[in-house]
This record gives C-alpha cells, sequence and structure tokens, in this order.
C-alpha cells in the first residue's frame, strides 16, 4: 500500500531556526504557495491521482482559495497543526490551543470534518505521548506523526514496526499510520519524503518503493521549487538538507506517480483490517 502525502506549508517553514519560527519572522518572506501548489495539483489533475493534504491552519487563513481549490477538487483535507511548532516544544494547553485553531480554521473555509492530524517535523517521542489523548479529544481519529525511529526531531521508537497499528493511551485508542522504514546494510532508511526523496536518485527510490509493502509519503510545495531564496542563517548542513535536490525533485515526482499506484489516506483506511491491526499500548 502506497499513501499520497502532501504537508501544506510555506518555503519559509523551517524548524529549529530562529529566523523562521514565528509569524512575525515569516512576515518578513516572499510568498511562493500559490504557484508552487498550482504545479503540484496540475500534476495530480493530468495523472487522476488521489493525495490527502496536510495543511496549516495559518495557510488557510493566509490563503484560504489554495484550501477552497484542495477541496473542489476532491482532495483529502487534514490539519498540519497552526503555527508549526515542533509538538515537543509545547505544553499540552499550547498544543491543545493550536490544534483547536487549526481545526476550526480549515472546517470554517470547506465546511467539513477534519479528522486527521500529522505533526511538524514528526515531532512525537516519548515523552509528549500525552498529544493522542489531545488529539482523540479533539475529534481526530488518524495520526501520521510516528517516525518509529531516532532523528533529529525527536522520533518515536517505541512503536516499533513500520505499519498501520491502533495506539491505545489510557484506554482510549487513535488510528497510527507512520513514516515507513528499509533496512539498509542494517541501518533504517527512509526515503519516502522531504530532503530525503531529494537526497536519493530515482533510481534508489524505485528500488527501496519494489522493496515496502507500505509507504507513507511526505512531499512540501518546497521540495519542488528550485527558485526559493536561501535562509542565509542556516548552517552549512540544513542548507543542504533544505536545498539540495530541488532542480529534479519535481520530476521524480511525476516518474513516481507513473511508476507507482498510490492512494489517499481515506482509501487507505479503509483497506486496512483495523480489527487485526497490531495494537501499541502506551502508558501515560
Amino acid at each position: 500500500m502506497n499513501i499520497l502525502t502532501f504537508d501544506i506549508e510555506e518555503w519559509f517553514h523551517i524548524l529549529d531556526n530562529d529566523s523562521t519560527k514565528t509569524e512575525s519572522e515569516w512576515a518578513t518572506y516572499e510568498y511562493r504557495i500559490e504557484s508552487n501548489m498550482d504545479r503540484i495539483l496540475g500534476l495530480l489533475s493530468r495523472e487522476n491521482q488521489k493525495a490527502t493534504f496536510f495543511v496549516l491552519g495559518w495557510v488557510a487563513r493566509k490563503f484560504p482559495d489554495i484550501l477552497k481549490q484542495i477541496d473542489s477538487e476532491g482532495y483529502e483535507i487534514a490539519t498540519h497543526s497552526d503555527l508549526h511548532q515542533l509538538a515537543y516544544n509545547q505544553s499540552k494547553e499550547e498544543f491543545r490551543n493550536d490544534l483547536e485553531i487549526s481545526i476550526k480554521s480549515l472546517e470554517d473555509i470547506i465546511g467539513k470534518k477534519i479528522k486527521t492530524y500529522r505533526a511538524p517535523g514528526f515531532s512525537l517521542t516519548n515523552n509528549n505521548t500525552w498529544v493522542f489523548e489531545e488529539l482523540i479529544n479533539q475529534g481526530i481519529e488518524i495520526d501520521c506523526s510516528v517516525f518509529p525511529a531516532k532523528r533529529a526531531h525527536g522520533g518515536f521508537e517505541q512503536y516499533g514496526l513500520a505499519e498501520p497499528g491502533l495506539i491505545n493511551f489510557n484506554g482510549l485508542q487513535i488510528k497510527e499510520f507512520p513514516i515507513n522504514l528499509v533496512q539498509v546494510l542494517g541501518n533504517k532508511i527512509i526515503f519516502s519524503g522531504g530532503g530525503y526523496f531529494r537526497l536519493f536518485p530515482y533510481w534508489a527510490i524505485k528500488k527501496m518503493m519494489k522493496q515496502s509493502k507500505y509507504v507513507m509519503t511526505y512531499f512540501h510545495p518546497r521540495d519542488f521549487d528550485p527558485n526559493q531564496p536561501m535562509i542565509k542563517d542556516l548552517p552549512l548542513t540544513r542548507k543542504f538538507k533544505s536545498y539540495y535536490g530541488l532542480s529534479g525533485a519535481f520530476n521524480k515526482l511525476e516518474s513516481l506517480i507513473k511508476d507507482f499506484s498510490f492512494v489517499d489516506l481515506n482509501e487507505a483506511n479503509a483497506n486496512v483490517d483495523w480489527s487485526n491491526a497490531r495494537v501499541i499500548k502506551i502508558n501515560p
């Protein structure tokens, strides 16, 4: 099962960087999301391809026509938080308020219930598992925030096998679609989104796709924008991660959609036999 998803944020929504952290900093940058979204939606339309879009509440309020277009063309809409902050840097109250605002912003524009969430930077860890309870209390039924391995923005190793499962938290239950991993020379490798997708050559991505029974993609409009400005104060390693491979990424995406079959999360959810799914119990 291959799932196609996009995280809808601006090119400057880079985490762990002071000059791109809050709305006051964002106001100093040019906006590029409209043209980038036109390109993505055009490709999906040409290929008759479904996808799920995780949209920031900030984007919905700033560019409501983008949200309306995504919805009018029949794509599934989910929330990617409101102000793109790392969940493990937020208190319960801060997280709750951010989630409430994001859901309301999206629902007010499209008039449909938001049932799915992904944390910025996959920022769920062993130390903020209370996020699951907050999601459930806000009516979220599906989470896509688990990165089942160590990484810079946390990682949630205790989830275990990278496949859809049910998370049981304090008697409450939520469906989880984690990021997928492949084993390469004993190392857990991710290839299906963001900088990883831009880093690997297409032949390697194609090989790893064929080896995987479950793939969760996560692309961003900025991944396909080679003309975006460079944020000057980023460290060299972050510049490499943020800007490498931009020029060829859109052609790789086009090839990926043509070479493999993808579903959106709505169809993926319907295809999973949840009665036999693995249950991951998490103690508060």
